[in-house]
């Protein structure tokens, strides 16, 4: 088992995903500073100077001037304004991998769409595989003429 371990480490793939999560966490990081510091401050402005961060259902009856007094206080809240800012982050983040496995699968299947070189052609007299610059038929020797 611990060969098998060893085998499966060296072959690379687990190195790739380690790089993978690397470079996610750092893309969420600056994702989630874009939605909080550039896209979300704008549309609160447009939305009558609304702080979505401070969208929040308080659910114990009393109130307060904000979430932080509320959460300070201990009440119970539904902040559904940060989940509206998280939800926009997940929608950027699956977007942008979108156009990555997009891009990805058009130079793969762009490599498949190239027609190969034919390895070899027919020989006219028995109709077995011969190399392209064959001036005899190493199957049934027959003269050829060049292609």
């Amino acid at each position: 088992m611990w060969n098998d371990f060893k085998e499966f480490v060296a072959r690379g793939n687990v190195f790739d995903l380690a790089v993978g999560l690397v470079i996610g966490g750092a893309f969420a990081t600056v994702v989630k500073s874009f939605v909080d510091d550039i896209l979300m401050p704008p549309l609160g402005f447009l939305s009558g100077g609304t702080d979505f961060s401070a969208l929040y259902i308080n659910l114990s009856g009393a109130e307060y001037e904000s979430l932080a007094k509320a959460q300070e206080a201990g009440a119970a809240t539904i902040n559904y304004g940060r989940f509206l800012s998280n939800v926009i982050a997940f929608l950027i983040v699956a977007f942008a991998v979108f156009l990555l496995v997009r891009a990805y699968n058009r130079l793969s299947t762009r490599n498949e769409s190239l027609p190969a070189e034919p390895a070899g052609r027919d020989c006219p007299f028995c109709r077995l595989t011969i190399p392209l610059t064959a001036t005899r038929c190493p199957h049934c020797t027959s003269q050829l003429t060049t292609p």
